[in-house]
């Protein structure tokens, strides 16, 4: 039957002149029987509205006499996104429902964006609906008296947990979802037992043995209602696909839900996706290596030119300033028709690009992953990939931006910045066909946000422990957390530990009658700015020396600028003037001319889907068959391969050497990232400097890695031994072959500052980076040496290894390569799988006043590689001081 909600909703889709979509109707359904799950649907397929429709449906069934004129409800639903940006868009797509359908409620919104005064606003009268981010879920947690404003919560909804799944702020949402949990639970457990002290009144009039018999049957209702209470509030995540969906439902709900409460919930909308590769007019003339991908700009216009709107995506922000700037240089035509958008502009500049795209403004916004999540475009129409996105599933969420509708045809096309990325082209086709997808593996026992999470309840209302470790037990990050461990972090923020109880600054939580609080106010307030677990490099505002701000630039670009210099930013030439306060002054410049800023954060490795993927396109090659255009394409650089060395098949190993006046090379072709490459090398290196003790040079990419020394490597020999690629001792071996203490120095410094170890600053008043890292440093050494089971210590040992060295993948490729056959070619000059790697290894050098195309065509004329293409120089770029890569 029909209930009064669902029919509302029907007729809301009617006037709309829209067709609820089977697995609309099947989200309704699960979320009317009081289920709690995952909704599963592509970008564009109408899943926040199934989701959204689906609780005012529930709504109006409660009230199905009073809805339009229900005001001043209180906070009924949670909805948390990744993304600030999203905030907006469906804040303003869910008051247009409600005004449709004569619902009388306020949606608002709640991040760092909102004005104070807005803020404000909202402790006074809270909205039916509240968008928020998981920092600013944890600033509501920190505020005084914040369980009155979860009281009536209804539901949490979690927008793109694809996004947060396998992250700290992942990790957030489940600490945060465990808080209200507990808060839902003890309002409902109070009722359930005032209602069970009603019935012991009247059946104490009863005789014994009856009286025995309803005593039983009352716990057993006592026991019921307590656990409807607990799932009073409803947990519902929204995901793109990926490969442990059913996972993901069990981290987001947590380990107190029984798996017969939970539903996922499957689109399966046939979203169609049109993905054409951009192939160079002349392969044999395309770069080799780079990043850039400019000279593919003509036909790039081209597409632009035939679609009503195209989001460009890159990967890094210094690759789409110089795309933007290649465009209005080349294309002055465009000027006042394309924009700009990336996480450093300021949020006046991104705000007004949103708009435009909206207004259809804009011909071309040339983007990175600030524009991936779920905003809705319909203008655009078509999205252009420049350089491999590293994986499927997120080559997937970009190409969704087009045709961002129901029932609309999104259009993808891939612009390769080198040759052999053109078979990366191939291996997401293929993917996207075969329905392979990454998974998200979910973060375990990150100790650092559970430090964060227990001072933000110590600085609001206080916690028990006894209650607050069985909440976090609860969670999935933390199902595994001993007690033992639970009172080391509860010792920490009460007394700093074994190591730091001498010192005030880490002695933030009293305990008064077994509460754990914070009353110090400077301590509650540099906790308050310091909740969140993104952590970056210092940044500096850009402005106008006549006022207005551009964004933010890192502290170590703006550091090397001398007054006079000119730089390109927010797609402007710009005159650095002067820094005062944390803020770098400019003015417009006239010169064409000027450097990039460039920011941290290293090139995205490739996804092992994406490797197995490739390496099965690569068999494809080695085997004859050229199905693909790409692999056509590549068909001359594949037989310069075969002339100059071999192509490996798939039970096949290929390691090429040869010798130059640099010295003697060994490179190897795992074609598995570039991460499990860095780990793999160092490992095999110390491996061989046991037969022949040696100092190797290392260089990496996503598809092999080089040894280089200046002896010869007794290759032969090593290859002879079967531990050679053994994962025997690969933990010792590892941490003998790499500073292991080093790379988890680096990883501490971002634990130290999500557990509150250092304090960053104030705004305006930051601490300068060479301060952190010293006073990280110095923490990580004092634990180093006088408290060695701490846990901040060693979960930066973990992360070291598992996400910078990608150990599960290191082991599975090693065990890989052991089934394989081990192909030696002695090669006289790089082939075309060698050459991108040395191009990677001129990182090593410290100082040039090269461009990086100028030493890209002396080292292809140095080894007489005459068939290797030199890059073109894309306009207007300019390079000085090249960074150290790899080892």
């Amino acid at each position: 039957m029909t209930s009064r909600g669902q029919k509302v909703i029907q007729q809301w889709y009617k006037q709309k002149q829209w067709k609820q979509f089977p697995f609309q109707k099947e989200m309704e359904e699960a979320y009317l029987s009081g289920f709690s799950g995952l909704l599963n649907a592509p970008t564009g397929s109408g899943k926040t509205f199934a989701l959204f429709l689906s609780f005012l449906a529930d709504f109006i069934n409660k009230h199905p006499d009073t809805y339009t004129t229900q005001k001043n409800n209180g906070l009924l639903m949670l909805w948390i996104t990744p993304l600030r940006a999203l905030t907006n868009d469906i804040r303003k797509a869910m008051q247009e429902v409600c005004d449709d359908i004569g619902l009388p409620w306020r949606i608002m919104t709640r991040t760092g964006d909102t004005s104070a005064a807005d803020k404000a606003s909202l402790k006074k009268k809270l909205p039916e609906v509240l968008l928020t981010t998981p920092e600013s879920l944890h600033l509501m947690l920190a505020q005084k008296e914040y369980d009155k404003i979860f009281k009536g919560l209804q539901v949490m909804v979690c927008d793109e947990w694809h996004e947060l799944l396998g992250t700290k702020r992942g990790v957030q949402v489940e600490l945060g979802l465990s808080r209200l949990k507990a808060l839902a639970a003890v309002s409902s457990g109070q009722l359930a037992v005032s209602n069970d002290e009603n019935f012991a009144a009247e059946s104490s009039r009863l005789a014994d043995k009856t009286k025995t018999m309803q005593t039983a049957n009352r716990k057993l209702q006592t026991e019921e209602k307590l656990q409807t209470a607990n799932r009073q509030l409803k947990i519902w995540g929204i995901s793109a696909t990926i490969g442990n969906l059913e996972q993901a439902a069990e981290v987001l709900l947590g380990n107190d839900f029984p798996p017969e409460q939970i539903k996922m919930v499957r689109a399966n909308v046939n979203k169609k996706l049109v993905i054409q590769s951009v192939i160079p007019d002349n392969i044999e003339n395309y770069s080799w290596a780079g990043h850039i991908g400019v000279q593919l700009l003509p036909q790039v216009m081209e597409i632009v030119a035939k679609s009503k709107t195209t989001l460009i995506f890159t990967n890094t922000r210094s690759q789409s300033e110089i795309w933007y700037h290649a465009i209005i240089d080349n294309y002055p035509e465009y000027a006042g028709i394309m924009a700009m958008h990336h996480g450093s502009l300021d949020n006046e500049i991104r705000n007004w690009v949103e708009q435009a795209l909206h207004a259809e403004a804009l011909k071309v916004v040339v983007c990175t992953s600030s524009l991936d999540l779920g905003v809705d475009f319909r203008p655009v129409d078509t999205v252009v990939q420049v350089g491999s996105p590293k994986g499927v599933a997120r080559f997937m969420q970009r190409a969704g931006r087009s045709g961002h509708s129901p029932g609309a045809i999104s259009k993808a096309y891939f612009v390769p910045t080198h040759s052999l990325e053109l078979l990366e082209g191939a291996a997401l086709k293929q993917a996207i066909k075969q329905g392979v997808f990454e998974s998200r593996d979910p973060m375990l026992l990150t100790m650092d946000v559970l430090i964060q999470f227990m001072v933000t309840l110590a600085v609001s209302d206080g916690f028990r422990a006894d209650e607050l470790f069985r909440e976090v037990k609860t969670t999935f990050a933390f199902a595994d957390l001993r007690r033992d461990e639970f009172n080391q972090l509860l010792d920490f923020i009460t007394n700093g530990g074994k190591t730091l109880a001498q010192y005030d600054e880490f002695l933030k939580v009293e305990v008064e009658n077994g509460l754990f609080k914070v009353n110090s106010r400077r301590v509650a307030m540099r906790h308050r700015l310091s909740i969140g677990t993104i952590t970056s490099e210092l940044s500096i505002r850009v402005k106008w020396l006549s006022g207005g701000s551009l964004g933010t630039i890192e502290e170590g670009f703006i550091s090397k600028l001398k007054p006079g210099n000119t730089f390109w930013f927010a797609g402007r030439s710009l005159e650095f003037i002067k820094v005062k306060e944390m803020t770098a002054y400019v003015k417009k410049s006239t010169k064409t001319k000027g450097l990039i800023p460039s920011w941290n954060g290293g090139r995205m490795p490739l996804s092992s889907q994406l490797s197995a993927v490739f390496r099965d396109k690569l068999d494809e090659v080695a085997n004859g068959i050229e199905t693909d255009i790409e692999v056509k394409a590549l068909k001359p650089l594949f037989d310069l391969q075969a002339k100059l060395s071999h192509l490996p098949q798939s039970h096949e190993f290929l390691i090429e050497s040869f010798k130059s006046r640099e010295g003697h090379h060994l490179l190897f072709y795992p074609f598995e990232g570039r991460l499990v490459h860095e780990g793999m090398a160092s490992l095999l290196a110390y491996r061989i400097s046991k037969i022949k003790p040696a100092s190797f040079s290392i260089a990496m990419n996503d598809y092999g890695f080089e040894l280089l020394t200046d002896e010869d490597i007794p290759i032969e020999q090593a290859l002879e031994d079967a531990d050679f690629f053994s994962i025997n001792n690969l933990i010792e071996d590892i941490q003998h072959s790499l500073n292991a203490n080093e790379m988890a120095r680096r990883k501490f410094r971002d634990i130290a500052h999500i557990g509150g170890l250092v304090f960053t600053g104030y705004p305006g008043q930051q601490v300068k980076n060479k301060h952190l890292q010293a006073s990280t440093s110095l923490l990580f050494e004092v634990f180093n040496e006088y408290e060695p089971d701490n846990l901040l210590v060693r979960q930066a040992y973990n992360e070291a290894l598992a996400f910078q060295l990608e150990e599960f993948r290191l082991r599975a490729a090693l065990q890989r390569i052991q089934t394989q056959n081990i192909i030696l070619k002695a090669i006289e000059r790089p082939t075309p799988f060698a050459f991108p790697i040395l191009v990677d290894s001129l990182g090593r050098e410290r100082l040039t006043t090269e461009t990086m195309e100028e030493r890209i065509a002396k080292m292809a004329r140095r080894y007489g590689a005459d068939e290797v293409a030199e890059p073109a120089k894309p306009r207007n770029r300019k390079t000085g001081i090249v960074r150290k890569k790899g080892f």
